[in-house]
Parts: C-alpha cells; structure tokens; sequence
C-alpha cells in the first residue's frame, strides 16, 4: 500500500503540484482512508521527503557502478552518467520532474538531507571529471566543478522538455550532449 500511495502522489504532484494536493486527493484516486495513509506517513512533508530520498539514492547507487567500474575510459563514464540521467526521463519522468521542482516545498530539515544527497551525486561526478583530467582524457584548462555543474544542469534541465517517445531517442540525446561537452560548438575547418 505504501508503494501505491506514493505512485499516486508522484502523478497527482507531477499534475497539480504538491501544495495543490490535498491527503484526500491522494486516498480518493487510490480507494482507501486518510486512517490508511497516516499509517505510512506522519505528513504529506514526509511522503515528499521520501520521493526525493528514493530518487536521488537510486541515481546514486546506480552512479556508483558506473563509476567503479574499472573497465571503462572516463569518457566512456561521462557518457554513462550522461544516459542514466536522460533514460530516467522514460522510467521516471514525473518523479523527476517532482525531484527538481518540488524540492522548495520541503521543510528545512528534509532539505538539508536531500540537499546532502545531490552533493554527493555531484561530488562523485566532479572527483570522476578531475581523474579524467588528471590521466589525460579530460581537458584541463576548464575548472572541473564549473563543468561539473554546467552538464548536471543540461543533463538535469532536459526533464521539462525532451519526449523520450519522439524522434531523438535516448542514446541519440546522451550522443548530442557528450559530443557538445567534447568539442564544442565550434565548426573546424
């Protein structure tokens, strides 16, 4: 029951947003009482703080497998990292879409933890750049946090647009953005 509240939540948050959502919304569309969900949840707070927890610990734990895996170049790292970031979009869209767009209506103590959370997707991503720099894949003229940033933020953006149903499709897009991270807009004669 737990897992259907929060399936419900993240479509009704996704469609009406979390303050236009009321307890009753939520139990209304699922059949059951407001008893039912106060079982699972103290508040409405606590059910978003668990979307957001869910989501950003399965990116991690999904980053870190891309990352320690020996195998791989850096490069081929970043465009994993990349993917996993865009194929979200297909299995999880509203989930992110609340991830990113939500998080203002959680109460400082939850914020604190998400917040803690993306740092350390953001960390793991800037410590993958600054290796790739250090053995040579990477260029080094540019400052890995600014470009940690700058690609977390184009990857993370692409949620409120791209339709992993329409003509580009994910390993397509993952494509475009890694070529425009390596080498640019510029046309090369």
């Amino acid at each position: 029951m737990k897992e259907k509240i929060i399936r419900e939540s993240i479509e009704l948050f996704d469609e009406k947003g979390f303050i236009e959502t009321s307890i009753q919304d939520i139990v209304g569309n699922i059949g059951v009482t407001k008893g039912t969900f106060y079982y699972y949840y103290e508040s409405k707070q606590d059910l978003l703080r668990d979307i957001h927890l869910s989501y950003i610990q399965e990116l991690l734990e999904e980053q870190k497998v891309i990352l320690n895996n020996q195998d791989k170049k850096y490069t081929e790292k970043l465009y994993s990292i990349i993917y996993l970031l865009i194929s979200k979009i297909k299995s999880h869209g509203p989930n992110a879409r609340i991830f990113f767009r939500e998080m203002r209506h959680l109460n400082q103590e939850n914020m604190n933890q998400i917040k803690e959370k993306r740092k350390e997707f953001r960390i793991n991503f800037q410590t993958m750049i600054e290796e790739g720099i250090q053995v040579g894949e990477f260029n080094n003229n540019i400052r890995p946090d600014i470009l940690t940033f700058g690609i977390l933020s184009l990857t993370n953006r692409s949620y409120y647009w791209y339709d992993p149903h329409g003509e580009v499709s994910e390993e397509g897009l993952a494509d475009m953005y890694l070529e425009l991270i390596k080498n640019g807009i510029k046309k090369y004669s």
